[in-house]
């Protein structure tokens, strides 16, 4: 086994699911849908998935829109109850058809959840019938020589929430103040507040 190659070969398979992602007017709505929430921004996802909902949900705090991660195991033994009317949540699932999430998801909109934006892949998931808005991740091929390991699926679910969170930042007008007011501590927060760029 040529191990450096392989390493190229992986890194080449998640750049080109990464550079395949169809760019639709639906990124445009989901951007103006986080902005314009009247209540809070959630993100929930399950497994890999839920690993990036959790970074979305710590990203988007840094940059400006409060929001917070729902764990859908979790929402089936009380955390349901942090939905609320009018409400925004981001559901990453590749295939869309995990069922922690779509009952949390069926559920939530009795408690008032007003929009849903899904982040999946597979054409046929419930996730589709339930969102308002939908994210494509296009079909993935993942590198795993198994087929299996998520890996392209989640490094597209990452720049597809980097993108969302770092246009929605630039479209409020967050500054480098701004962003220093959120980073008190550490090298970010130090960068932010002394360097004149």
């Amino acid at each position: 086994m040529d191990i450096l190659q392989r390493i190229r070969e992986v890194l080449a398979c998640e750049a080109e699911a990464i550079k395949a992602v169809k760019v639709t007017p639906a990124f445009e709505q989901a951007v103006l849908a986080l902005r314009d929430c009247q209540g809070k921004v959630l993100t929930t996802g399950m497994g890999k998935a839920g690993h990036i909902a959790r970074k979305f949900a710590a990203t988007l705090c840094s940059t400006g829109t409060p929001a917070a991660f729902i764990h859908p195991g979790e929402a089936a033994h009380g955390d349901l109850g942090l939905v609320a009317k009018n409400d925004v949540i981001v559901a990453l699932s590749t295939s869309g058809k995990t069922n922690e999430i779509i009952e949390m998801l069926e559920l939530g909109r009795h408690l008032g959840l007003q929009t849903i934006i899904g982040i999946t892949s597979h054409p046929d998931s419930r996730l589709r019938e339930l969102s308002e808005i939908i994210l494509d991740m296009g079909i993935i091929a993942e590198p795993c020589p198994l087929g299996l390991t998520p890996s392209a699926s989640i490094a597209v679910m990452l720049a597809i929430t980097d993108a969302l969170a770092l246009t929605l930042m630039e479209l409020k007008g967050i500054t480098r103040y701004d962003y220093g007011l959120r980073h008190h501590g550490g090298y970010l927060g130090r960068k932010a507040r002394t360097d004149n760029v």
